[in-house]
């Protein structure tokens, strides 16, 4: 039996436990149905859906991708400390965001050394560390 698209974002629901509500399975296929990673903003993945002929509301779009997050389906990209992107790719790795056209894509992890950390302040600890590297273009 083939596998379609469909599938696979109806399979990656049922691993984090996650009711497959038509609005979860249309955006859980645009994200993982290809079987490929990705980065994208609320508005992108709402834009994709519109695209595509299905009615959902960008409140949706956001609800769903924050339910994705907490079920740990998808992991939260802060830039600038207001624009989200929110990536399929759950282990930890770098990125690149590309500032001419506010792309965000994968940076190679084995080129990456962290040799130290500062120590957290009392009664804290570091629950992660996110490496944003920003890129232009050249002139």
């Amino acid at each position: 039996m083939v596998r379609t698209q469909h599938d696979i974002g109806t399979d990656w629901l049922a691993q984090a436990g996650l009711r497959p509500t038509r609005q979860r399975v249309t955006l859980a296929t645009l994200l993982v149905g290809d079987g490929q990673n990705r980065h994208v903003t609320a508005e992108s993945l709402f834009d994709a859906a519109k695209a595509q002929g299905e009615a959902v509301s960008l409140a949706t779009v956001y609800n769903t991708l924050r339910a994705f997050c907490e079920a740990g389906l998808m992991q939260e990209v802060t830039v600038d400390g207001s624009k989200s992107y929110f990536d399929t790719n759950t282990h930890d790795h770098p990125h690149f965001f590309w500032e001419d056209d506010g792309r965000l894509t994968d940076a190679p992890s084995d080129q990456l050394v962290i040799s130290q950390l500062p120590d957290a302040p009392d009664g804290a600890q570091i629950a992660s560390v996110d490496v944003v590297i920003r890129l232009r273009r050249r002139s």
